[in-house]
């Protein structure tokens, strides 16, 4: 009992150990890739470097474990190493980075020696740790099996599964909890300190010395004896090449259910090595019951090629699961809990019966050479060869198997691959077997599964490319024309055109961009971001010439910055050949893009492209898809901003383009925050009502648009299909600058999103989910006072407004209806644009007119002051200064202004100050009103309020308007939250 207990311990140490290995691997990804970009051969190369140092470390094993007399000690020191090396090694990596950036990359010269130099210091980085968590399950696997050399078969599997359990929480616990709390710095610190206490805990359960290593026993007298080892091992490198083929695969037909967020492939990674766990867990019952292992072996082989030929025929019917679930799981964090476990368990039950037998193969091969005598070393021998074909099956994988045979085909190579080898381990000379019927039977099945994948199964590619699991749509043929499809490195990318015209290019099933492509029909709101994201930051700085652009999407961004003649050179960075090749669907929309010699598209991942150049552009514009994408956070990081300066020339622009959809606030306000410390200025433009652009620039102020592209043939025509046809069509779409917004992010408890502590990934994911919105931050410094205006330095530009409507951007009708409101109150009737108006807005002008001007039904006092605060509303945020004196002083010669009440008048008084931007008269009135005011109701008193804070604000009178608030928050919002609007009031007054 007590070696049972002993060695149990040793069974849970070893949890322990995966746990933290697979932190490692994480974080050391995350790390590296902020040195290597993103692209595809980034990423498999950082697993490269990590599983080859694994694969080095488990070969140094089967070579010079038996020399050693106290492997578990051996192991303790490995585990101490690994850990200590873990506690440093953010300061580490820091510092190298900084000193290549600062020093020794710009004195390289060619792209290729900066590449090698990246890639000689990624190695050196991790690459010692990695040899040593290469060596950890053979000295582990070998000093028990020294120790409690019984069942050698069931302590190899238990370790398997332990360490494969371990794991498994091990990806959970970081991607779900400790990088968002810790960030990537207290994370791999923690993990550190998790093998530092493991090294101590194991260095004092192993001070009883190890039996002596068992020598290698002679091997069964058979021709092929000494061929046999190579053989297995072989087997071990082609199966774990197929397991990881399957990996990647998985991982990729599941994006397109489960989506594409980090959360996401952390549920799928997890489900991949619970599979194996499982399979370890089972074998250990029986292993060394086992009569014929080899058998078994080509068993296993065989069954898993099955299995993960079956995902294939499964896998259509996830979509509709995923449907339901969307559907019907509630919008909030329980839903958003059950949508987690719910995608785990879809994960699972793809993957859980092919990884389920592809975890019996490494204790299978191990047993196979234990028995047959080949020593401890074995066992090393084995997990180094299953590292390298691991590798061997990520490269194929990404690099040729999914741009050539697609996500069906790598899926059935894979399958090859395992049925394959069980075919051989079946036939193979020398080794008993079952008779020439059973085996031929197996290899006849095997090869017409194979064949019946290849030429009878067939993947939707409308339900792979409706992105079901954000709004649990279903695209079908009735509705949609699939016109393109490419299995990328990076993504999936489709190409569908629907009834109306309207084609969109999605990336994984999420649509990235759409354009009509009638341009005789009216423009879409992609169209309206896409044409604004080119022609703002070029009316900003009319002496562009040269522009980068970061992610080409439907490539009409890089068209409309081609319309102008002065920009000498676009350069567009796409990550993905196949968005790229998908986006020439859109054809003459965006011929220039492929056409004209001025644009150049390169393949390439954002932080690489500059990092490796020493170009600089005047304007530099990064339009990449949403924030809960994996790796996308990246590209909003302060990181990013800090590089993306460098490469900006002193007068130039950057824009940012950030969805206000799926996403909150503070969110938003994060990725802010990162700009703001890298940026002199910054002006936010919201070119719809579910996006920003925010242009920012490097020194200096935000100059204010000029008009000259309205003289420009092609970008004014483009401009009017958005009803942008004049500069106030430009200015109503201003949001606010760093200036009105830096006091408020300030007193924000977020924090800035970072590459070392991603606020965007660790949380985006969850406000997809939840639907999220922050459109709030389109009207809060307008609405109901026009903050933005009244805290600005900037003086008002025209003296009449004229904004051209459009429902994209609601905003815009605002504006339009003041106008409509501003001629009925003028000469009392309502003219064209009328008709737009809505009922509600149109009688309570009215009865405003009617106050001076009775006329029909005499309506109540009450009445009247609410229809004073609407029309107020609906005019103060719109109408020019000289337009709104226009209203007063046709309205108060009226006959009836006489009886107008003190209340009513004072309330007016307000609205006059306001109109007229005076900051006096605003908070005289303001105190007034907030003192004897009792006719008000809360929403009034919160607009009084408001606006006595902005009149006490722009007198410089902080403590004042400090006051008001103090005074009126319980009243106005009790123990809840602000809304913005009083916390940017709250924050100005507070500094």
């Amino acid at each position: 009992m007590h070696m049972f207990q002993r060695r149990t311990t040793f069974f849970i140490l070893f949890t322990l150990s995966g746990f933290s290995g697979l932190i490692y691997e994480s974080i050391w990804t995350h790390y590296l890739k902020l040195f290597l970009g993103h692209a595809a051969y980034a990423q498999t190369l950082v697993l490269a470097i990590f599983m080859g140092g694994m694969a080095i470390g488990s070969w140094l094993c089967s070579r010079n474990s038996g020399r050693l007399k106290n492997l578990l000690r051996g192991y303790a020191v490995a585990e101490g190493a690994i850990g200590l090396g873990a506690l440093i090694f953010h300061e580490l990596f820091t510092s190298v980075i900084d000193l290549s950036y600062r020093s020794i990359i710009p004195g390289l010269g060619s792209a290729t020696a900066i590449t090698i130099y990246k890639w000689g210091i990624s190695g050196l980085l991790i690459l010692p740790q990695s040899i040593l968590l290469g060596m950890t399950f053979p000295l582990m696997s070998a000093g028990l099996l020294r120790r409690f050399p019984e069942n050698p078969g069931k302590s190899v599997a238990l370790l398997y599964f332990t360490n494969s359990l371990g794991a498994v929480a091990g990806v959970l616990a970081s991607g779900f909890f400790m990088i968002r709390t810790m960030g990537l710095p207290g994370t791999v610190r923690s993990a550190g300190c998790v093998n530092v206490l493991l090294a101590i805990a194991v260095w004092l359960l192993a001070s009883r010395q190890e039996p002596a290593a068992p020598g290698k026993e002679a091997g069964i007298d058979r021709p092929a004896s000494r061929l046999f080892p190579r053989y297995l091992l072989a087997a071990s490198a082609i199966t774990g090449a197929a397991s990881f083929i399957y990996e990647i695969g998985w991982i990729r037909m599941l994006s397109m259910v489960l989506g594409t967020s980090t959360h996401a492939f952390e549920l799928m990674l997890s489900a991949f090595i619970f599979g194996l766990a499982c399979g370890g867990l089972c074998i250990h019952r029986f292993i060394d019951r086992i009569s014929s292992p080899p058998r078994f072996l080509a068993q296993v082989q065989i069954v898993m090629g099955f299995f993960a030929l079956s995902t294939l025929v499964v896998y259509g019917e996830t979509f509709p699961v995923m449907k339901w679930l969307v559907d019907n799981l509630a919008k909030n964090d329980t839903g958003y809990a059950l949508f987690n476990l719910s995608s785990s368990a879809i994960a699972i039950a793809i993957m859980l019966p092919a990884t389920f037998f592809a975890g019996m193969t490494l204790p299978l091969i191990t047993l196979v050479l234990l028995r047959d005598g080949h020593g401890e070393g074995s066992i090393g021998a084995v997990y180094a060869a299953n590292t390298v074909g691991a590798i061997a099956g990520v490269f194929f994988a990404i690099h040729v198997g999914l741009p050539l045979l697609g996500l069906k085909g790598v899926i059935t190579s894979g399958a090859a691959l395992d049925m394959g080898l069980g075919i051989a381990l079946l036939w193979s000379p020398g080794r008993e077997g079952a008779g020439w019927l059973p085996r031929g039977a197996a290899t006849v099945c095997a090869l017409a599964a194979i064949a019946a994948a290849v030429f009878f199964v067939r993947l939707d590619l409308f339900k792979m490319g409706s992105g079901v699991y954000r709004h649990g749509i279903l695209l079908s043929p009735a509705g949609f024309r699939h016109l393109y499809h490419l299995d990328g490195k990076t993504a999936t990318v489709d190409v569908f055109l629907d009834g109306l015209g309207s084609m969109r290019i999605n990336t994984n099933g999420k649509t990235d961009a759409t354009i009509m492509t009638d341009p005789e029909r009216a423009a879409g709101m992609d169209e309206a971001t896409m044409t604004l994201l080119g022609a703002i930051p070029m009316a900003i700085h009319p002496k562009a010439a040269t522009v980068a652009s970061i992610g080409l999407g439907s490539g009409f961004t890089t068209q409309v910055l081609l319309e102008n003649p002065a920009i000498r050179r676009v350069d567009t960075v796409e990550i993905e050949q196949g968005m790229v090749e998908g986006a020439r669907m859109f054809g003459p929309r965006v011929e220039k893009v492929y056409t004209d010699p001025r644009s150049r598209i390169h393949i390439d991942d954002a932080k690489t492209f500059f990092s490796s150049r020493h170009a600089r552009y005047d304007i530099i514009i990064s339009e990449p898809s949403n924030p809960w994408v994996s790796g996308v956070s990246g590209l909003f990081s302060e990181e990013f901003y800090r590089l993306i300066g460098n490469h900006i020339a002193d007068d130039g622009l950057f824009v940012q383009w950030v969805q206000l959809y799926e996403i909150d606030t503070e969110l938003v306000c994060s990725v802010l925050k990162g700009l703001s410390r890298n940026f002199s200025d910054y002006v936010i433009y919201a070119p719809d009502q579910g996006d920003i652009m925010i242009v920012a620039k490097k020194s200096g102020r935000v100059p204010p648009p000029s008009a000259w592209l309205f003289g420009n043939p092609a970008l004014a025509a483009e401009l009017k299909r958005i009803n942008v046809e004049n500069l106030q069509d430009i200015e109503v779409r201003k949001v606010g600058d760093k200036k009105l917004l830096e006091k408020l992010l300030a007193s924000m408890a977020v924090r800035a999103n970072s590459d070392y502590y991603p606020v965007l990934d660790q949380n985006a994911s969850r406000t997809r989910f939840l639907n999220a919105s922050a459109a709030n931050l389109l009207y809060f410094a307008q609405l109901p006072v026009p903050a933005a205006q009244l805290l600005s330095d900037r003086g008002p530009g025209e003296s009449v407004t004229e904004v051209t409507p459009t429902a994209a951007f609601p905003k815009s009708e605002a504006a339009h209806h003041a106008v409509v409101l501003r001629n009925f109150l003028v000469t009392g009737r309502f003219g064209p644009g009328s008709e737009s108006l809505g009922e509600d807005d149109r009688q309570q002008a009215v009865i405003v007119r009617n106050v001076f001007f009775p006329a029909g039904k005499i309506t109540g006092p009450r009445q009247r002051l609410e229809a004073l605060f609407v029309t107020a509303e609906n005019i103060l945020p719109y109408l020019t200064p000289y337009e709104l004196e226009a209203i007063w002083r046709r309205l108060e010669p009226g006959g009836a202004a006489a009886g107008v009440t003190p209340l009513e008048r004072e309330c007016l008084e307000l609205f006059k100050a306001i109109g007229r931007r005076d900051g006096a008269g605003m908070a005289t009135r303001a105190t007034a009103l907030l003192r004897y005011g009792r006719g008000l109701d809360g929403g009034m008193v919160r607009y009084v309020a408001a606006s006595g804070m902005l009149g006490q604000l722009m007198q410089g009178n902080k403590p004042e308007a400090r006051a008001i608030w103090s005074q009126y928050r319980p009243a106005l919002f009790g123990n809840g939250k602000p809304d913005l609007l009083f916390r940017l009031l709250s924050a100005e007054s507070s500094s």
